[in-house]
Formats: C-alpha cells, sequence, structure tokens
C-alpha cells in the first residue's frame, strides 16, 4: 500500500505530463495557423461591407503560349487579388467555358464584371462581353492589351472600353472600334512610338498594372455619367509621354482668354493630349465657345462636409 503523500506524488506527476502534452500540441497545431493567418493579413487590405462597396469581379486571359508570353496577366491578377479584388487568370482557348460559368455566378450575385486579355485573350475578353450581352448582363470594363487583330467589336453592353496596342505590331496590332450605337467611355491608346515595348513586355507593364487596381478598386463607387455625355478618345502616345490610362473625352466650351496651354493646365492633363485630340494651334487664343475635347479619368464622387450651422 502506498503512502497518501506516495499517492499524491503520482497525481501530480500524471497532470503535469497531460498539461507538458497539451502545450506542445497546441504549440504544433497553433503555430502553422497562427503564421499563415498574420502572412494572410500583411497580402490582403481589409475588405470594404459587401452591402455598400460590391467588389468587382475580374476575370483575365493569355493570350497564346500564355504560360510563357502572358505571364503578365498572371502578376496583374496577384496585385488585384492582394487589393481585395476577386480575380481569376485562364487561358484564351477555354473563353465561352468560362463565359457561361460567369452568368452562372452574375445570376447569383450581380457585381461588376471585368475582362482583361492580352494578345488572342484580348479577343476572348471581346468575344466574353458579347456572350454576357446576348444574356443582359452588363460589363462594367474591357480592357484589350494588344488583341489580336481579328479582335470583335465593343458591344453594347461594354459600360468603360480601354484599348493599350501597338498598331504596327504582327502578334497584336488589334484597332478595335465600337459597335454602331455604342454610348459607353471609349478610349484607345497607340503606344507603337514607345520603342521599349514590344507585344511581349506589354502585358507586363507596372503603370498599367497600378492605374488597372486604382480604377478597378473604384469602380463599384464611381457613377457612370449619362449615355451619350462621354466623347471617345483615340490617341497616339508620344515617345516621351507616359501612359495615362483616361476612361473617355468629355467637351468644354472655351472662355474668354482660353487657349489649349490654359485649359490643359486648368483640368491637370498634358498638353499633347488637347493638340493632338482637337487639332489647334497650341497657344492660339480659342474662340468664345470653341469646343475642346478634354480627356479625362472617371472616379469616385469627393465627399464633400455637412455645412456647419
Amino acid at each position: 500500500m502506498r503512502s497518501p503523500t506516495q499517492v499524491a506524488a503520482v497525481v501530480i506527476r500524471a497532470a503535469l505530463s497531460v498539461c507538458i502534452l497539451s502545450a506542445l500540441c497546441n504549440l504544433a497545431v497553433a503555430g502553422p495557423v497562427a503564421r499563415a493567418t498574420n502572412s494572410v493579413a500583411t497580402v490582403a487590405p481589409e475588405m470594404p461591407p459587401a452591402a455598400t462597396q460590391p467588389q468587382a469581379r475580374v476575370y483575365l486571359f493569355r493570350g497564346a503560349l500564355g504560360p510563357i508570353f502572358s505571364r503578365g496577366m498572371d502578376r496583374l491578377t496577384k496585385r488585384l487579388e492582394e487589393a481585395g479584388i476577386r480575380a481569376d487568370v485562364y487561358e484564351f482557348t477555354i473563353c465561352r467555358l468560362i463565359a457561361d460559368q460567369a452568368i452562372r455566378d452574375f445570376r447569383d450575385n450581380a457585381v461588376p464584371i471585368v475582362l482583361i486579355g492580352h494578345s488572342m485573350g484580348g479577343l476572348c475578353a471581346l468575344t466574353f462581353a458579347g456572350i454576357l450581352k446576348s444574356e443582359n448582363i452588363p460589363v462594367s470594363l474591357v480592357v484589350t492589351i494588344d488583341p489580336a487583330h481579328a479582335s470583335p467589336k465593343v458591344p453594347l453592353n461594354v459600360e468603360r472600353y480601354i484599348n493599350i496596342f501597338l498598331s504596327d505590331s504582327v502578334l497584336g496590332g488589334g484597332d478595335v472600334v465600337a459597335e454602331q450605337g455604342y454610348q459607353g467611355h471609349y478610349a484607345s491608346f497607340d503606344l507603337k512610338e514607345h520603342e521599349e515595348v514590344t507585344h511581349i513586355n506589354i502585358d507586363k507593364m507596372d503603370s498599367i498594372h497600378e492605374q488597372l487596381v486604382t480604377a478597378i478598386s473604384q469602380l463599384a463607387m464611381t457613377p457612370l455619367p449619362d449615355k451619350g455625355e462621354a466623347v471617345p478618345l483615340r490617341y497616339v502616345v508620344p515617345s516621351d509621354a507616359p501612359l495615362e490610362l483616361w476612361d473617355s473625352g468629355t467637351q468644354q466650351l472655351a472662355r474668354s482668354g482660353d487657349t489649349l496651354q490654359r485649359l490643359a493646365a486648368v483640368n491637370r492633363v498634358p498638353l499633347w493630349s488637347l493638340t493632338q485630340a482637337n487639332d489647334y494651334s497650341d497657344s492660339a487664343p480659342l474662340s468664345v465657345g470653341q469646343r475642346v475635347l478634354v480627356p479625362r479619368r472617371l472616379a469616385p464622387p469627393v465627399a464633400t462636409p455637412a455645412a456647419s450651422r
């Protein structure tokens, strides 16, 4: 028979063993979970409430031999995901399959749809938009990056369209136009004067990615102006000018003393964008009431402070 003291010692040793094993198990299980949670938190910013700021759903498409030559679409997908936006990248060869899935997804949760494609992926993005048109589903934004020459026209259900291309490109070079009666926002940017840009690297330009992520993150909060108000933009971007992704143009009426130089400063746009679009002299006075096409970038409305009493 063991004495009461011996029995108590055995019980205490058993209890300590259980505690030590339990602690080790918790560390083994919780450690990786804690590290994974911290990793996700540092990559993805806090998502806004879905009820007030519904996030866009972005579908990206690579071109031919996409895993080799269209890796920019993968990089852009990652940047969108890091901004808290749902984005998926696919091969252009399964374009119609993904479009069918997008229709079902939209029926379940009608969030803004964005389509982006490089090369044959650009052709796919426009084809995709046309499929959604047949189902009366709007597309908030389509961006084609040096799409193929055979790309279809921009369908009427597209609210905003941006084409970034090289008109002298053999592999791409698609100078896409819109269907007759199109009233959405249209902007075309030809980078043929930028010798550093090729069909192989145009999809990997960080400046394009950055501007697209910003525009898409604000998409649900950016109301569209009335139909017919937007004026199409078509630019050949000068070799020494950075690419600024305007959504479309707007007409302004010149006032007394206005010149293109003054209007460029007032609207914070480069002078070349006005001279190229309007074919007017840089510094010559404009006639009062003369129409001037000015590029613009759509943005969410600016909140104004409540008036003080």
